[in-house]
């Protein structure tokens, strides 16, 4: 009998050796997504509680990572309030995977090659867990916010317009 190997993420690995509770989720990708809306829809999930991973910089700090629910949108002043900076830009497509390990798609805030100033939206503190990617395209990693802050030494704070 062939036992069919479990490929685990970066993601998954760290939230394992803390030894942090978490559930997975996966489900069918397509290059015709469209963002964590879709992902809630997809698993019957609160939109709310669905998360994003935005990778911006900073001009004093470089590099930082923002997560917000998946229904909302970035506002880059708070972001650059909240992190000491005075500007901050998303970052380039074409440089996501060479700063973070991680694809479009399947950018976890957690596991990524350097670990960035990572501010995590408030709301996210309004429930018990939240839903983020598990570092793949099509699998997601549910578990608690505090948890989260934690791993990633995330700070909560307002991101969202």
């Amino acid at each position: 009998m062939v036992k069919k190997k479990v490929v685990k993420t970066n993601a998954i690995r760290l939230v394992e050796q803390k030894k942090m509770a978490y559930r997975e989720y996966s489900y069918e990708w397509s290059e015709n997504h469209v963002g964590a809306e879709e992902v809630a829809t997809k698993l019957g999930q609160n939109p709310a509680q669905v998360f994003k991973t935005l990778v911006a910089i900073g001009n004093k700090t470089g590099v930082i990572v923002a997560v917000i629910p998946g229904n909302h949108e970035l506002d880059l002043k708070k972001l650059a309030k909240a992190s000491g900076n005075k500007k901050v830009e998303m970052l380039h497509l074409k440089d996501l995977e060479q700063t973070t390990g991680y694809i479009r798609g399947g950018c976890s805030p957690i596991g990524m090659k350097k670990l960035f100033p990572s501010y995590i939206d408030q709301t996210a503190e309004l429930f018990d867990t939240i839903i983020i990617s598990a570092g793949k395209r099509g699998l997601q990693l549910e578990m608690a916010p505090i948890d989260l802050s934690t791993l990633v030494r995330g700070e909560f704070v307002d991101l969202i317009e």
